[in-house]
């Protein structure tokens, strides 16, 4: 049962973000809506300028202790809108739940069109793995365009033969840029945020319309055989509920291990509203999966 938080989040949502969205048609204004969205972070946490494998953002922790294990945390915003400081609401629920946790400043589009988000996720990855870390004492994820976007470093790295992560935690990936899961017609009303409309048009500053079935740009197009576990929250009401269902099906097939959840009423991107009990639900429930993975640097060097 949802709880009195998510149905006003969800009514919060229409009025402040879904309205606006409707018939915005410059880039501009679209991406002050979604920043302008940001809700505060929950105290307790600190967050430090800094540059990892060239590309700038920022670490966000907490009272962990140096030991921490580290979480790459790639934020969502369809590729175009948001930033490491929009998102520390959920970064700083991860560092307080253990996690020293890097967050890219990565690319957008228009501006950089694919894959220039990709290119960027893996130098930072590259370059946590020079700061000395094992590739499975790290752990992933990403909410949204950045939930897509982890899905897109896995398979990267998986493909080129490199070491991937423990695991990955992803909230409502944007699994497939071409559009075409049945939610995004049937959930057209009840999706507290989106229009149909408005996720094509983000979908092409980032790519061109043959890229959009790209596996690199729409994870739910590749063979996803050999990724690490995965944990999949996704709201029912989404427009891309059927984005994160699909692949998790997909995954499964694949002989990957899935933890699926689909919550009630939540609005996308929930997780960013920390007085909502969802939110705090489920980020320590990818906080508990992540840290399950994980095999700390201490143990690998022992």
């Amino acid at each position: 049962m949802a709880s009195l938080q998510a149905h006003l989040t969800d009514l919060l949502f229409r009025v402040q973000i879904k309205r606006r969205l409707a018939g915005i048609t410059d880039l501009a204004t679209a991406r002050a809506v979604l920043q302008g969205a940001s809700m505060p972070a929950p105290k307790g946490a600190n967050f430090e300028p800094a540059t990892v494998g060239g590309v700038a953002g920022e670490w966000v922790r907490a009272e962990s202790g140096p030991d921490a294990p580290t979480l790459l945390y790639l934020h969502g915003g369809g590729y175009f809108a948001c930033s490491p400081q929009t998102h520390r609401p959920i970064t700083a629920a991860y560092a307080k739940l253990g996690f020293a946790v890097f967050v890219p400043d990565y690319r957008l589009a228009p501006e950089h069109k694919f894959p220039a988000a990709l290119e960027d996720a893996e130098a930072v990855w590259n370059g946590l793995l020079q700061f000395g870390h094992t590739a499975r004492s790290l752990s992933l994820s990403g909410e949204s365009a950045g939930g897509g976007l982890s899905l897109a470093l896995l398979l990267s790295l998986r493909d080129k033969g490199l070491p991937m992560p423990a695991s990955a935690a992803l909230f409502s990936p944007w699994t497939d840029l071409a559009c075409t899961g049945r939610s995004t017609t049937s959930n057209l009303k009840r999706d507290a945020m989106f229009w149909a409309p408005g996720l094509k048009e983000a979908a092409g500053f980032y790519v061109t319309d043959a890229e959009r079935t790209a596996p690199l740009a729409s994870p739910l197009y590749a063979d996803l055989a050999g990724l690490p576990p995965l944990l999949i929250h996704v709201g029912e009401r989404e427009l891309l509920r059927d984005d994160s269902t699909r692949l998790a099906d997909k995954a499964r097939e694949a002989g990957v291990e899935v933890d699926l959840r689909v919550w009630p009423v939540v609005p996308h991107a929930w997780q960013l509203v920390q007085f909502m009990p969802e939110a705090r639900q489920s980020i320590r429930a990818a906080a508990d999966f992540l840290h399950r993975h994980a095999v700390s640097d201490a143990v690998r060097r022992a």
